[in-house]
């Protein structure tokens, strides 16, 4: 078998024991080591250690790289605190930033971290997708933000306009072509720092809010997440002995994900900080027309950590094939694959790993995770090299997992420093969030690899409130099926969505990927969606895949008998800011979709699986 590239990873083990009410509790058997109780001490640690290592690079206008080393920006946020300082910015007047990652963006919340202000980044979704902006107004409402920071502030200004009061100030970095009054952002930049500054800085505390992050509100309203110092900071303590190679030589980064989410903003943007590495800003998405972006940084600088969601690893990964240069740049450094936020298909996976053997003549160590807003993110993980994919691991030094039988599931609960306290203002949603033993109840559930050997990790078995009921009263286990339909279905589906609630039988929405449907219809490209999801060799491909996705099923309520092909792509309010499903906001807004799905005349845009039916429960 081919090697593994060389990598010091933690010990792996796990402590079980058994409670007196039939759960189990699952720790980590090494002890958390001590961590700063400020989330920038380590910007002023590094700043003071090589003042000189990049920090921060972003594309600039024209098409090269605008850097910020750790000794500059710790001057700026120096800077940028005094101003923010100045203008009564505290824990009780946060400060928002509705634009998407740029350096102004980091520097303004390390600043305002830096001397005790909470910050809150907000999902740009909410201020350019939303044409109402419910969700705006709902954040913002509950903030009442001292000052909100955007980049472009034309672009933003219908959405200030139609939630900001008039009395909170806006800073801007370009404010060209907007009628709104704003501050340019290089005035704080400009400011002189004082010893308020270094007294603020060393009134910052574990217990200090660092951040609100505010959930997608996919199902209700957006919750805002307290982040504490604490919490960001033991977080990263966490990852640091999980992957010790880490403290070894200072990663290289580049990445896209949204610092709205704990995933981007928390986890790959503080591992970097927190280890000193070199954080190169991703411009690019997973997704036609975007990932192209992604492609041209990847040709110039090769990480040595590389995180994305799997359908980013999916679009990669075509590209790699054809493209000789770009999996010698991708994999030359690379020490770890990172994947979240939904499951890795099987192809993608082992794909990833033959081209890293062809490469380097070894593989690269994947693994991914399960957490949350709430967790930090950080919660378990698998620190030894699986051999395939989405074993989810185990819990992570300074975490413990209790898992409680519900139904028939056992639900995934967590403590640990790296909890959230509760809800911004919305104390009732933290009453709810937590058990009566104070566990933090995460929503998912997870089952034991193998029952009888612990320690080879734990799987994911679906969330809780996706599962739903066939008209039988069986339960459909969502998570897992729309994982096995992606798997069997790729790489000719940006995504599927299991449906069926109080129906007969399960089926399933599907998003094509129109190009590679293209690409098997052979059609030119001016033939329209409906035209290539219509034409013969697309349908029949999309057969034979759900006939052997049909003939895997055991009941009624792992049995796929039908798909639709959607010609109406995803839209942003579709998705999270990871660019997965937002499963309610989806069924709600294709529920014309699901008629048509169940119709007794099927129409032309509903497969039927061509197999025996299961009709038992």
């Amino acid at each position: 078998m081919v090697s593994m590239r060389s990598i010091e990873l933690g010990p792996r083990g796990d402590v079980v024991s058994q409670q007196p009410d039939g759960s189990l509790v699952i720790g980590s058997p090494e002890r958390l080591g001590d961590f700063p109780d400020s989330y920038t001490e380590r910007l002023a640690h590094w700043a003071k250690k090589d003042p000189d290592r990049l920090f921060l690079a972003q594309r600039n206008t024209e098409g090269g790289w605008r850097k910020v080393t750790y000794g500059e920006a710790y001057q700026k946020i120096r800077s940028i605190a005094q101003a923010l300082l100045e203008k009564e910015l505290s824990q009780d007047r946060p400060l928002a930033i509705l634009s998407g990652n740029s350096i102004e963006h980091a520097l303004m919340a390390l600043a305002a971290m830096h001397v005790g202000i909470v910050v809150s980044p907000i999902s740009v979704a909410f201020s350019l997708l939303s044409r109402d902006y419910v969700k705006l107004r709902h954040v913002l409402d509950l903030l009442k933000p001292g000052m909100v920071f955007v980049d472009d502030l034309r672009k933003f200004e219908p959405a200030l306009k139609a939630t900001l009061m008039n009395d909170v100030e806006v800073v801007a970095v370009d404010a060209a072509g907007s009628t709104l009054a704003a501050t340019n952002y290089d005035v704080l930049e400009g400011c002189s720092p004082t010893d308020a500054v270094d007294t603020a800085a060393e009134s910052v505390n574990g217990d200090t809010i660092a951040k609100v992050l505010f959930t997608s509100g996919s199902s209700a309203l957006p919750k805002g997440a307290i982040n504490t110092h604490r919490m960001m900071c033991a977080n990263q303590q966490m990852a640091s002995q999980t992957w010790p190679f880490l403290n070894s030589n200072p990663p290289v980064l580049i990445d896209w994900l949204p610092w709205n989410h704990t995933f981007g903003g928390n986890f790959v943007f503080g591992l970097s900080l927190y280890h000193g590495g070199s954080f190169y800003l991703d411009d690019g998405k997973p997704m036609p027309g975007e990932i192209e972006k992604s492609l041209r940084n990847l040709l110039e600088i090769s990480p040595t950590l590389y995180f994305g969601v799997p359908k980013m690893y999916e679009l990669l990964l075509l590209h790699m094939e054809k493209d000789p240069s770009l999996r010698e740049s991708f994999f030359s450094q690379l020490q770890m694959i990172f994947y979240a936020a939904a499951g890795m298909p099987e192809a993608t996976w082992h794909g990833l790993r033959k081209l890293s053997i062809e490469t380097l003549s070894e593989r690269v160590f994947m693994t991914t995770t399960l957490g949350s807003t709430e967790t930090g993110p950080l919660a378990i993980t698998a620190n030894w090299d699986a051999d395939f994919p989405n074993v989810l691991g185990l819990p992570v030094p300074g975490v413990e997992v209790k898992l409680v039988p519900v139904g028939r599931k056992q639900e995934m609960r967590v403590k640990g420093l790296n909890i959230t306290p509760g809800y911004w203002k919305q104390p009732e949603l933290t009453a709810k969030a937590f058990d009566e033993d104070g566990w933090y109840c995460i929503g998912d559930a997870v089952a034991f690899l193998d029952r009888d050997d612990p320690a080879k990790g734990l799987i994911f078995d679906g969330r809780i409130a996706e599962d739903y009921k066939l008209s039988t009263g069986t339960w459909v286990n969502a998570g897992p099926l729309r994982f096995s339909a992606c798997n069997e279905f790729s790489p000719l589906v940006r995504d599927v969505l299991p449906v069926g609630h109080d129906r007969d039988e399960v089926g399933l929405l599907v998003f094509p990927e129109v190009e590679m449907c293209r690409q098997i219809s052979g059609q030119l490209a001016e033939a329209s969606v409906r035209e290539i999801l219509a034409h013969e060799a697309v349908r029949k491909e999309f057969q034979q895949r759900l006939n052997r996705l049909a003939s895997r099923g055991t009941s009624s309520v792992n049995t796929v008998t039908r798909i639709i092909l959607v010609e109406e792509p995803l839209t942003g309010i579709e998705l999270t800011d990871k660019n997965t499903l937002s499963f309610n906001v989806v069924l709600e807004r294709r529920a014309t979709d699901v008629v048509e799905l169940y119709e007794k005349t099927p129409s032309s845009r509903v497969i039927m699986a061509d197999v025996k039916r299961v009709s038992s429960p």
